[in-house]
């Protein structure tokens, strides 16, 4: 089944990044940085593990020097929740007002500060926010204030986007808020912060750049839409030619530094190409927009039951981002083959220019993405998460709650084709 075709296609697409800092030893310049924009007063937002190894502090005390005066918040929760946000959202109202945000950490302190900015500068509460149905979807009436995004981690390019995710706890469900005034001011890529990430968090996180390079370029193109107004413009477009620059230009780099990034972490060529693969596939999908493997993940990490990942340290079962959004991609991507072959068959020669091409060209990017997930020693499956067939029912029901992502997929996706997706996903080799 194709997309039907648009009585009016559409003939525009956007694009925005945010500014971009890049090289060893870029976090030492936050202070100018913020400067610049008159900034006297700033809260730095983090997580204990990250606020442990003393680059938010450290980043807040160079900022002395520039006459700014920083706090540190090292209460942001891995894998955010509404909870965590508003206790977050409550600590900033009480020791404020700033005039900026630093975010230091993995996408989860990037997203607990883009909640803070957004809820401390405009009214309502967090679930006015959320992406429809499970919140309102309420549009910010106020600009937001500066954030500087510092990634220590190499996968969620959370740094580069329009988005916040989340766990709504008592509706067992992950999703998120979308709008443009949530994108970063600055991005900050220092790959010396990378370098104590373990490998389960690496290969976690760098599945996430991959699927976000991927997801991107095999979207449904920006003209297959229906022609929009310009206040019915959202960042998620479709793919078209600037994202698809971006998500090739990431591939490239995780070809190349993947698997060496995995296997020595002290490999400080393999993390600076992370890290930047992973800001690169952020500018890609942030305008283009992801599909079927992100919103799969929802479920997968919402309705975790018993699993502690390997590398992370956590107080209670849960599944990163990374690796639930890669649980299902080969699966996935064998089912959008068809809506684009020849992308799909770049993209595996992409990633694996040395693989032998299969007679089965739908075949191809699966057995390349398994034989690298298993290289990196990732699951194998959802199964080994703790899910059964009997599971599917409920994570279809999760997943066609993120109808904001599923209507980027090249091909329509009804409950049976998720159904069979987390089926021959239960154990992919």
């Amino acid at each position: 089944m194709s997309l039907p075709s648009p009585e009016s296609p559409e003939s525009v697409f956007t694009y925005g990044a945010p500014q971009l800092k890049f090289g060893p030893g870029a976090s030492d310049e936050i202070g100018f940085d913020l400067a610049q924009y008159g900034v006297r007063r700033v809260l730095v937002v983090s997580d204990h593990g990250v606020a442990a190894s003393g680059h938010p502090q450290r980043i807040a005390d160079q900022m002395g020097r520039f006459d700014i005066a920083a706090q540190v918040y090292d209460g942001a929760h891995v894998e955010p929740t509404d909870e965590s946000l508003r206790e977050a959202i409550d600590h900033a109202r009480s020791v404020g007002p700033f005039d900026a945000y630093v975010a230091v950490g993995g996408g989860s302190s990037i997203d607990t500060a883009k909640a803070i900015n957004l809820l401390t500068t405009n009214e309502g509460d967090l679930m006015d926010y959320l992406n429809p149905p499970v919140g309102q979807g309420r549009v910010p009436e106020h600009p937001l204030k500066p954030l500087v995004a510092v990634p220590t981690t190499t996968g969620t390019g959370a740094e580069s986007t329009t988005v916040c995710v989340l766990d709504v706890l008592d509706l067992k469900v992950k999703t998120g808020i979308s709008h443009a005034r949530l994108r970063p001011t600055l991005a900050v890529i220092d790959p010396d912060l990378t370098v104590t990430q373990p490998p389960g968090v690496t290969a976690s996180a760098g599945m996430d750049i991959l699927c976000h390079a991927l997801e991107s370029y095999t979207a449904r193109w920006y003209t297959s839409y229906e022609h929009k107004q310009p206040d019915q413009r959202v960042p998620y477009c479709g793919a078209n030619p600037i994202s698809d620059m971006w998500s090739e230009k990431a591939l490239a780099l995780l070809a190349r530094s993947f698997r060496a990034a995995v296997r020595d972490g002290e490999d400080r060529a393999a993390r600076a190409d992370m890290a930047i693969a992973a800001t690169f596939a952020g500018m890609g999908f942030g305008n283009a927009g992801v599909h079927i493997p992100h919103a799969n993940a929802y479920p997968i990490a919402g309705r975790v039951k018993d699993f502690r990942p390997k590398d992370y340290v956590v107080d209670e079962p849960m599944v990163p981002h990374g690796m639930s959004v890669a649980m299902t991609a080969p699966e996935a991507f064998r089912f959008t083959f068809e809506a684009s072959p020849e992308r799909h068959v770049k993209i595996a020669q992409m990633l694996a220019p040395e693989a032998d091409r299969p007679s089965d060209d739908q075949q191809f990017l699966p057995a390349v993405l398994v034989d690298l997930m298993r290289d990196i020693d990732l699951p194998a499956g959802i199964g080994a998460l703790g899910y059964e067939e009997a599971d599917v029912d409920d994570l279809v029901d999760g997943t066609l709650k993120q109808q904001r992502l599923l209507t980027t997929s090249p091909r329509p996706v009804e409950a049976e084709d998720l159904a069979g997706i987390f089926r021959r996903s239960v154990q992919l080799w």
